[in-house]
C-alpha cells in the first residue's frame, strides 16, 4: 500500500540524511545471524545489517526500519534469486524509499485525515499523504533505529526487534512497548511475531511491507504473477485510499482472487476503484477473520521460475498494493529502475481507518493487553 501521488514521501528528520559506508552483506549459510555495519545516520547512530540462513531461504535485515534488505530463494531449478525490491545504500532508504521492506507502525495503512476519537477523546496524528496519516505519520516505525538481538533456538534461526514509541509521538496516545521477531524455520519459512504493550489506550496496527517480484528483484514486471487471494469482500475507498465502510463481494468484479489469476489480467479493466487507485491498492476481508492461529490468505506464483510464495496470518484483511505508483525514479540493487508493476505488496492488517469505522474489527490496545499477531511465509518452486 503506497501514497498516492499527491504524497510527498517523508524522508529522516531534519539533519538526518544517511551517510553510506557501501556495506552489502549477504546470507552466509551459517546458521548463526551475522552482523556488519551497513551506514551511519548524519548524527552519528550507526545502521547495521544481519544476514541470517535456514532452510534455504537467505534474508537479510537492517536495523534501520526493520527493513528486509533482500530475501533471496531458489527457483524450480535451484538458482537463487533476491524477490524483494530495495536499495544499495542507506541514504536512499533515509530519503527515498516507499517503504521498501519496512516494518510498520504505529498504525499500518490510512487513517482519515489523521484525526480519531478514543474513549472520548480526540487525537490528531501525523498527516503525510494528502489529508491523510499514512503508515503511522511522517516518522514512523520504518525510520527508526531497532534494537535487534539474534538468537538461535533449535533448528530455527532468527532476529528479536524492539522499539519504544513515547506517548505522544506522531501523535498517538500511550508509551507502546514493540516486539518484532523474525524467524528462519528449518523449512525456510520466513515467520514474522509481533508483539506490543501500552500505558494508555492507543490504537496499533503493525505490518510488513516487503515488495515482491518472485522473478527476481529488478526482472520487470509482476503482471504475469498468478495471484489468489482468499476473500469473498473487499472494502471500496473514497478518492483518498480510505475506506467507505461499506464490505463489497468481489464476485463479478477485477477483485475476485479467490482463484488464482494473472495480476495483469483484470488491472486495466474499467471500475472506478481501480481508476482511483490507478490499479489494487485495497484491502480485502479474508474469509477465515481473526484466528488464534495463522490461516491461509493468499498465494503468489511466478510461473517463469516457479518460485511461490505462500502466506498465512492471524490478521482479518490484507492489502494488495500492485506498484502503481513506481515511476522510474527509484533503482535498485540490479541496477535497475523501477516502473510500475514491478513489484507488489501482499500487506496483512487490520483494516485501513479502523478506528473511524465501529463496524471494523477493533485496532484498540488497552493498559494490560498484549497485542499479538502473526504471519507466516511460506516458499516453494
Amino acid at each position: 500500500m503506497e501514497p498516492n501521488r499527491r504524497t510527498v514521501i517523508a524522508g529522516a528528520a531534519a539533519g538526518m540524511a544517511a551517510i553510506t559506508l557501501g556495506g552489502t552483506a549477504h546470507a552466509t549459510g551459517g546458521r548463526k545471524p551475522v552482523k556488519s555495519l551497513f551506514g551511519k545516520l548524519a548524527d552519528g547512530t550507526k545502521v547495521h545489517s544481519w544476514s541470517l540462513e535456514n532452510g534455504g531461504t537467505r534474508l537479510e535485515v537492517l536495523s534501520y526500519g526493520g527493513i528486509v534488505r533482500s530475501l533471496e530463494i531458489p527457483d524450480r531449478r535451484g538458482r537463487y534469486a533476491n524477490v524483494s525490491a530495495g536499495f544499495d545504500d542507506l541514504e536512499d532508504y533515509v530519503a527515498r524509499s516507499p517503504y521498501f521492506g519496512a516494518l510498520i507502525g504505529r498504525y499500518g495503512n490510512r487513517i482519515g485525515k489523521g484525526r480519531f476519537t478514543l474513549d472520548g477523546r480526540a487525537y490528531q496524528l501525523s498527516v503525510n499523504d494528502g489529508e491523510n496519516s499514512l503508515h503511522g505519520g511522517a516518522q514512523g516505525f520504518d525510520k527508526q533505529v531497532w534494537d535487534v538481538e539474534p538468537f538461535t533456538e533449535g533448528p530455527d534461526v532468527g532476529l528479536r526487534l524492539y522499539h519504544t514509541s513515547v506517548d505522544g509521538e506522531m501523535g498517538y496516545p500511550g508509551t507502546l512497548r514493540t516486539k518484532v521477531t523474525y524467524t528462519l524455520t528449518r523449512h525456510g519459512d520466513w515467520r514474522i511475531d509481533y508483539e506490543a504493550t501500552t500505558d494508555r489506550a492507543t490504537v496499533v496496527n503493525l505490518t510488513s511491507h516487503v515488495y515482491w517480484n518472485l522473478a527476481g528483484e529488478g526482472s520487470g514486471t509482476i503482471e504475469d504473477h498468478e495471484l489468489t487471494i482468499a476473500a469473498s469482500r473487499y472494502t471500496p475507498t473514497d478518492a483518498g485510499l480510505i475506506p467507505t465502510g461499506e464490505l463489497a463481494g468481489v464476485a463479478g468484479t477485477p477483485f475476485d482472487f479467490r482463484r488464482a489469476k494473472p495480476v495483469g489480467r483484470d488491472i486495466r479493466v474499467f471500475h472506478p476503484q481501480l481508476v482511483a487507485a490507478q490499479g489494487f491498492d485495497h484491502n480485502w476481508v479474508l474469509d477465515k477473520g481473526v484466528t488464534a492461529r495463522p490461516g491461509h490468505a493468499a498465494t503468489l506464483r511466478d510461473p517463469t521460475s516457479g518460485r511461490t510464495l505462500r502466506i498465512a496470518t492471524t490478521e482479518p484483511g490484507l492489502q494488495f498494493y500492485s506498484g502503481n505508483f513506481l515511476d522510474g525514479t527509484l533503482t535498485g540493487p540490479s541496477g535497475r529502475a523501477y516502473r510500475q508493476g514491478d513489484a507488489l505488496c501482499l500487506e496483512t492488517q487490520h483494516f485501513p481507518d479502523s478506528p473511524n469505522q465501529p463496524s471494523f474489527p477493533s485496532t484498540v490496545l488497552r493498559p494490560g493487553q498484549t497485542y499479538r499477531t502473526t504471519t507466516i511465509h511460506s516458499f516453494g518452486r
